[in-house]
């Protein structure tokens, strides 16, 4: 009997309780191991350079480059190494983003527990893992026109991270920390994205994220 080579997963995310967790599921499964741990987006491109990984399981919000940009860079250098995006965002928008970026998945916290192992599985062997309603929205965006129609749509990548981070209540300062960004460059981020959207205000910003679903009700300051 042939022995079956484990998937050999890199776990990022800047949670060690998370992380921990992650391990404990995959490591009880015979087909996979985790060989390699990150907590920012560094030490994701520093791991996967080292060409000894099957799958890169990666959180969207970390410290420094993460999320969509980071995504983008994986696949720019190891195009065949597969990424399954694991976060809290369970909003659409994010799961379009990241598989449009090079994902091969993208899976909720919340459903982690009982997907997690079948998404690394379907990943690790060259498919896709997406919900009904991602590949909706994806072949919605496909179609002409489609781009137009929601004013987000208009923002780069790091510009709906930024716009994201903003209606969740986040100050420009800490915006500016946790993209290992100056807050000068996030102010530009910020105005690009009220410019780009026809809106004045952060509290117009917040009302948009509510009403289509980017961001949960809550308030928000100006920085």
């Amino acid at each position: 009997m042939t022995d079956i080579k484990p998937a050999r997963i890199l776990v990022a995310d800047d949670h060690t309780l998370m992380r921990e967790g992650l391990r404990r599921i995959i490591e009880g499964a015979p087909d996979m191991l985790v060989a390699a741990e990150a907590t920012n987006g560094q030490e994701v491109i520093a791991h996967v350079r080292k060409g000894e990984l099957d799958l890169v399981l990666l959180d969207l919000s970390m410290p420094g480059k993460s999320g969509v940009p980071l995504i983008k860079q994986i696949k720019e250098e190891f195009p065949k190494l597969p990424v399954l995006v694991l976060t809290m965002h369970q909003e659409d928008q994010y799961a379009v983003r990241s598989i449009q970026a090079g994902a091969s998945g993208y899976l909720t916290k919340e459903s982690a527990g009982t997907e997690l192992l079948n998404a690394i599985r379907r990943v690790a062997g060259g498919r896709l893992f997406i919900s009904p309603e991602v590949a909706e929205q994806l072949a919605m965006n496909a179609m002409p026109g489609s781009n137009k129609e929601l004013s987000h749509k208009a923002l780069s990548d790091r510009e709906f991270e930024v716009f994201r981070m903003m209606v969740e209540g986040i100050s420009v300062t800490d915006i500016a920390e946790q993209l290992n960004l100056s807050a000068k460059t996030v102010s530009t981020h910020k105005a690009r994205i009220l410019q780009k959207m026809n809106m004045q205000s952060l509290a117009q910003l917040v009302r948009y994220a509510v009403e289509h679903g980017i961001a949960g009700e809550r308030s928000a300051s100006e920085d």
